[in-house]
């Protein structure tokens, strides 16, 4: 009969941990872990060091998702402006708490359908400058262009709220 030897307490093995990065497109955050990212300079440098295929968690995907269905032709400003208005619905008390509640909320915003986006060619760069926008937004690495705005729509369409109008920028006017 063969009996295991005991290891004494000091002579346990050690578990390894490798450092991860969070950006990794091969290591997917948890669904409920926040990726903190740095990044530094202007708005076009942060994009430049942020951009990925993978945004990180399934809140992220659906900021990331919005951004890219309302904004992809946009500017970086003007798809900033976007991310910032569903950042600020989640924090307005008026919304769901969350990117994906926001987005996901009947008759919000025209790409939805049911609880469902269209494919998204995650090779593309204006997924990658979506995602890095996000990350952007997220961590409030810059400032909303449009300050406390929580409504947009396209220039050619004219919806008549009776909104405080923020501003326009790009192809995008903004309300609160």
């Amino acid at each position: 009969m063969i009996v295991p030897a005991i290891l004494p307490q000091a002579a346990e093995p050690a578990i390894a941990v490798l450092p991860v990065d969070p950006l990794s497109p091969n290591v997917p955050a948890a669904e409920d872990e926040t990726v903190e990212v740095t990044a530094t300079g202007d708005l076009q440098s942060m994009v430049s060091q942020l951009r990925s295929s993978d945004p990180g968690n399934a809140e992220m995907e659906c900021l990331a998702g919005a951004i890219y269905f309302e904004s992809k032709s946009e500017s970086l400003k003007g798809q900033l402006a976007v991310g910032h208005v569903i950042a600020n619905r989640t924090k307005s008390g008026r919304f769901p708490s969350s990117y994906c509640g926001v987005v996901y909320q009947r008759s919000q915003f025209s790409f939805v359908r049911g609880r469902s986006m269209p494919n998204i060619n995650r090779s593309s760069m204006q997924w990658k400058n979506a995602v890095a926008v996000a990350k952007i937004v997220d961590q409030e690495l810059q400032p909303a262009p449009m300050p406390k705005a929580l409504f947009f729509h396209a220039k050619r369409v004219s919806p008549g709220w009776r909104l405080a109008r923020v501003g326009t920028l790009g192809n995008h006017v903004f309300y609160r």
